[in-house]
């Protein structure tokens, strides 16, 4: 593996490790204030980080929402120079009120380099198919 792919995973790793733990402040230090966000359960693209984080404000607020867990499998890392492609499947544990839910996805994670430090610019959450659905 190359030094870039070490560096932009430790850089993923640590956004799924801060969403994993609810960790918002931290979670949102890995994103460009730029990024651009797509979610099956957004209407619309999510045109900035600031976007993004008024939605989770809303979310904490009028669902109680709340990460409890997530875990990160069938993990795929590409370096086309100073930006990095990652895709992995997504298992993400809930808590919506008193009410929690496990969420299977599919994700996409686009990272640039910018100023060493390697950014979220990009992030597209779709379902995940069930297994043997075609």
């Amino acid at each position: 593996m190359s030094k870039d792919e070490i560096d932009a995973l430790a850089a993923i790793d640590a956004i799924i490790d801060d969403f994993s733990r609810h960790r918002r402040e931290a979670y949102f230090s890995g994103f460009a204030s730029d990024a651009t966000f797509l979610f099956p359960t957004a209407p619309h693209r999510l045109d900035s980080r600031a976007a993004y984080e008024s939605l989770w404000a809303d979310w904490e607020r009028d669902f109680g929402f709340q990460v409890l867990g997530c875990s990160s499998s069938n993990r795929r890392i590409q370096i086309f120079g100073g930006t990095a492609v990652f895709s992995h499947d997504v298992e993400t544990t809930l808590r919506e009120g008193d009410t929690e839910r496990t969420v299977l996805e599919r994700e996409s994670i686009i990272m640039e380099r910018r100023d060493g430090t390697w950014l979220c610019v990009h992030e597209h959450l779709s379902a995940r198919p069930l297994e043997g659905a075609s």
